[in-house]
Parts: C-alpha cells; structure tokens; sequence
C-alpha cells in the first residue's frame, strides 16, 4: 500500500470491493459521488432559498443579470423543461414517488460505481433530483429562475439542480462511451 492510500478490503481474489476502490486522494467513488451530490443539494436549497426569502424574487420583476441572462420565478409543476405539466395533487405526488424510486436506484447504482466519473455523475444526478424532490414536496412545485436568452431564442428556465441534472447525464454517456467501462473498438458485440 502506498503512503496517503487508506486501507482497502479485500475480497477472496485480492481485489477491492465495488466502491470502495481508493486513489492517492483516499476517496472510493461512492464517497466522491456522494460528496458531489451533498455539494449540489447545498448550492441547488441556497440559490432557491436566497432568491425566494432574500431577494424576494415572487414580488419583483425579472433580476437582468446581463443582456442574455436574468432571474426569473418559473414554477415548473412538470418534469425537466416544464414537460408534462401535473397542475393537480395527483400528478404532484406521482412525480414525488418518481423521483424517490429513482434517487433510490440511482444511489445502489453509485454504491455499485468503480469509477469516478460514473460516481460524479451519478451524484450530480442525485444531488439533483433531490433538490427538485424537496421543492416538489415544499412548494407543490419545482422553483426554475435561471433564463438564457438572445434576441428572440429563449432557453427553458431552470435551476442549479437541472444543471447538475444534465451534466451528470453528459458525464454517464460519456463514461459509457468512452470511460474505463466502454467497449474497446472492433470488439464484437453480442
């Protein structure tokens, strides 16, 4: 064991158990991923929590940022991008449901993770999902504020855990793709 590694156990074959793989920083991937999902939960309440108590962003107009960025209150009752908008308790507490069974199997999937980036993006998702997961059941709905804009295009609103949300997707597809666990070319498939 090199010096700054931390202990590791072993299984029967002298490999460490999935997860607890450990590099010079002494964090297995499932520790990174859910250190970055605490982190996003952190940033995602923060942001929703100033704009809403601090800056009171219900009772004002839009907060212009720069020509092509501003605040916004946006209540998204619906899934990302305000698809599928659930105007009523049903389709409110399905969603909430949803997204507690997802949060759940993505979590055994990061407890599962042998590499890092699949556990970052995995705890980006999760770290995500419950930032939405939590204002879903607090306000009855998902609080976007973020929009993009130049001239007449105009980007969806959203918030720091749809961010996280989409990252993490990009770092899954790209962990698939090109990550420790893809398929080397020309290997046949089955």
């Amino acid at each position: 064991m090199a010096a700054g590694d931390g202990p590791v156990s072993q299984t029967r074959g002298g490999q460490p158990e999935p997860g607890e793989m450990q590099g010079r920083a002494g964090m297995s991937p499932a520790r990174l991923g859910v250190a970055l999902a605490i982190v996003v939960l952190a940033l995602d309440q923060a942001s929703k929590l100033w704009l809403m108590f601090g800056a009171d962003i219900a009772n004002r107009p839009p907060m212009v940022l720069a020509p092509f960025l501003e605040f916004v209150l946006v209540w998204n009752r619906g899934i990302s991008y305000g698809l599928f908008q659930m105007p009523h308790a049903v389709g409110r507490w399905g969603l909430v449901i949803g997204s507690v069974i997802a949060t759940v199997l993505l979590s055994v999937w990061l407890a599962r993770a042998r590499t890092r980036l699949l556990a970052a993006g995995l705890g980006l998702i999760i770290g995500g999902a419950v930032g939405n997961l939590i204002d879903r059941i607090y306000w009855g709905a998902v609080v976007d504020f973020v929009h993009f804009h130049v001239g007449d295009f105009s980007w969806y609103v959203f918030n720091v855990a749809d961010a996280a949300i989409v990252f993490g997707v990009i770092a899954l597809l790209y962990d698939s793709f090109f990550g420790a666990g893809a398929s080397p070319k020309g290997a046949d498939s089955p």
